[in-house]
Order: C-alpha cells, then structure tokens, then sequence
C-alpha cells in the first residue's frame, strides 16, 4: 500500500506524516499540561518524561523485534472477505504488543515507585495481553484467521476481571461503588450492582480496542489519544496512574512509527485487548467511567456498528437463510473503506474526533 496519498484524495499526508503529528501534538499537550500542574516535564512524576520514553525506546526495540517476528514467521492471516486491499498485507508480523505493551508497563511501575494502583492496573493489562497472546499464537499456529475460541476468550477475560474486582475490593477501605456524574456534582449508588458493571468495563472496553484495531495504525492512535486524556483528567488526585497513563500512550506513540501507513508490523490480539483492559482498569481505579465512556466513543461506535449489523443480519434472514447487511461491512472503519475512503483518510479523521472527545473530557471534567 502506499505510504503516501495522492491530492485528488483529498487527504495529501503519509503515514508517517500522520503519525508523527499526533507524536508532535500529544507532546506539546502534555507539556502545556505538565507546566499548567507545576509538575517538572523531565522528571519522571510527569505526563512528559514516560511518555517521551516509552515512545523512543518502542520505536528503538522494534528495529530488533520486528526482524525477529519475520524470522518466528508470524505472519498475520488476513480475512478472504474483507476489503481487498488488505490481501497484500498477508505476511506482515503480528503479535506487536510483546514488545509495546512491556515497555510501558516498565517504565510505569520504575517510575510510579512500583505504587500498588499502577502495579495491579499493570498486572490486568499484561493478563489481557496474555490472552491476545494466545489467541494470536493459535492463529499462527492453525494458519487461519481463527484462534481460540469467543467462549474461551470471553471466559478468560471474565476470570481476569474478577480477580481484578476482588482486590479492587479488598484494596478500597473507602467506598467504590458509587460512580460520579460529572457537571451534575452527584454520584450514583450502584451498590452491590457496582460489581458487575465493573467486570463489564473490563470485559466490553477491551473487546471494544480489539475491533478497532483493523486499519494501519488506527487503534494505537486512538488510544494513544484516549489514554492520555484520562492521565491528564486524573492527574491530580492519582499521579501513580497518570504516569501509568502517559507511558502506555508513549508506547503507542512508538509503535505507531513501525504500525503507521504502511504497517510494518501489527499489535494483534496482544496489543489491543491489553490497551482496552489498562484503559478499564484506570477508569474503574480512579472513578472516571462517565470519562471514559466520553474518550471510548470511537471504540463504542466500532462496537455498535458490529451489533448493529449482526442484529440486522438476523432480523432480515429469510427462507434461504440469507439476510441483509446494514453496512457494507462491520465495523465501521471497514465500511468507510469499502464506500470509498482510503485508510489514511478513516485514521485521519477517528484521530481528529478522539482528540476532540478528549478536549472536551480535559476541559470540562474537575477531578
């Protein structure tokens, strides 16, 4: 695919054009935010310092790593149904989150001083990387684009969640269950019910990332984006996860360098159902799940989309077991590329509404 488009496209940027605008953005807020804070950008309690380092030792590591999977042979299998100019990206390394996801992790816990938030919300989001792992290695292994089964992985998504739920439990001395509403002042008593819709976040948000995750660099951006604005937003009242926050939005912020347009390697499984846990598991920790609904609304969409057009597929089944498609296809970013849109122009333009979802949450939301 090209890494540049042409202007009668009407988007005339490259990927690493895209890419590195998004890098150039997400540093400068996190400078204007550090300095807003009264926090030192080149100390490691910052939004600055672990995002800037993840992202150069991301982009750094994959040089190696990225080799390495060619020889392994993890070729990612690429769906015969889907649009056709994703054929030729047949044999193209997957399984990325290896090494992205690790270096946040790292550099998290060293930099939080290995504070207990940051290493139970580390913990569930390597436990989620581990799935994706599987799932991805089964893939390789069976050369087809099926891995373990949505059983199994909803199973072991669900029993990662409620470990995590336990100790969020045991860990709380005061009340968790009641979920704020910002802009109202008001916090809403789930009670018991608290537990539940907990291990739904985890469960729906990293199943939300992994749909996403279907075009050149677009789930890594966004929730590269995501990830920030909800470190931003808890800055003041959980400086350990804001750094957590900044690091995994450095990570992808580095990954992006080899996962833009065109990609020289895929997150898979690993990479993005560990984003999606790190991002529930913040927002669960520090009470910003109105917030996170906000900054997910891309992922939700990608989400809805899938529904959608299932639940349609079945209503309109008729005698020949046969039923309509709402979209051309699902999710959403598949169904804008087969209406015409390149992939640069659908990753352009999710990264400009995640970055005004997270204005808007920074900007209105008091911690």
């Amino acid at each position: 695919m090209d890494a540049k488009l042409s202007p009668d496209q009407g988007l005339n940027i490259s990927g690493i054009g895209l890419a590195s605008l998004l890098a150039l953005l997400l540093t400068t807020a996190a400078l204007i935010l550090d300095w807003m804070g009264n926090r030192i950008p080149w100390q490691a309690t910052s939004l600055t310092l672990p995002m800037v380092l993840c992202a150069l030792g991301v982009a750094v590591l994959g040089q190696w790593v990225i080799p390495l999977l060619q020889a392994l042979k993890t070729g990612q299998i690429i769906r015969e149904d889907g649009p056709q100019a994703h054929l030729k990206k047949a044999g193209t390394p997957t399984m990325g989150g290896i090494f992205f996801i690790p270096v946040a992790v790292v550099v998290a816990c060293i930099a939080a001083n290995f504070a207990q938030d940051v290493v139970a919300v580390s913990a569930l989001t390597l436990s989620y990387g581990l799935i994706g792992w599987i799932d991805d290695w089964q893939i390789l292994r069976r050369k087809s684009n099926k891995g373990i089964s949505p059983r199994m992985k909803l199973a072991l998504q669900i029993a990662f969640a409620l470990i995590f739920c336990l100790w969020l439990m045991s860990s709380r001395e005061t009340n968790i269950t009641n979920i704020s509403l910002p802009w109202l002042g008001l916090s809403l008593p789930l009670g018991f019910l608290f537990w539940p819709v907990a291990g739904f976040v985890l469960v729906a948000e990293s199943n939300a990332t992994n749909l996403t995750d279907g075009i050149d660099g677009l789930a890594a951006g966004t929730v590269a984006i995501a990830i920030f604005a909800l470190g931003a937003l808890i800055s003041p009242t959980s400086p350990e996860l804001m750094i957590f926050c900044a690091a995994l939005s450095g990570s992808c912020l580095g990954f992006l360098a080899h996962n833009r347009n065109p990609a020289r390697v895929f997150m898979g499984d690993t990479g993005s159902l560990a984003l999606g846990g790190a991002l529930a598991s913040v927002a669960l920790l520090t009470n910003t799940l109105v917030a996170l609904f906000i900054l997910s609304g891309i992922f939700f969409v990608e989400t809805l989309s899938v529904m959608a057009q299932v639940s349609y597929y079945k209503a309109t089944k008729g005698p020949d077991g046969k039923g309509k498609r709402l979209l051309k296809m699902a999710p959403l970013h598949h169904h804008l590329e087969l209406s015409g849109w390149t992939e640069l122009q659908v990753v352009a333009a999710f990264y400009v509404i995640s970055a005004v979802l997270a204005l808007i949450c920074i900007t209105t939301i008091k911690m």
